[in-house]
């Protein structure tokens, strides 16, 4: 797979204006969406791509000469198999075509359920440590 973007980026603005404008629109609805379903969440940039943080790490995504890559991790793969398989997709991953509409909905529930996973997470392993 061949990113676009010959940029090493520290931001997430940078990393989408390393990019033809076309898919800096992708890109920019796909950080809105994530932002708007995780509005807390730290935007981090991290193995070069954008990812976003609370209580641990719940996406990442990344421009491809054909495709988005979005990664929810294994659990966020796992819980919506059903609704991802009619993309190519991975034990992580899914990808999204770049000449295909954004999934934004399936988005915002894989979002959401990342925020709730790793509060519940976060939750458990502070009754834990008391």
């Amino acid at each position: 797979m061949k990113t676009l973007s010959k940029v090493i980026p520290s931001t997430v603005d940078e990393y989408i204006a390393a990019f033809p404008k076309e898919v800096q629109k992708i890109l920019i609805q796909l950080r809105k969406k994530i932002k708007t379903a995780a509005p807390t969440a730290e935007e981090v940039i991290s193995y070069q791509m954008p990812g976003y943080k609370q209580n641990g790490m719940l996406v990442f995504f990344a421009a491809y000469e054909k495709h988005i890559g979005f990664y929810p991790t294994a659990s966020g793969i796992e819980k919506f198999k059903t609704e991802i398989k009619k993309y190519n997709w991975s034990k992580g991953a899914v990808q999204f075509p770049i000449d295909r509409k954004l999934p934004l909905g399936l988005v915002s529930k894989i979002v959401k359920y990342k925020v709730k996973e790793n509060e519940n997470k976060f939750l458990l392993n502070t009754k834990k440590s008391k």
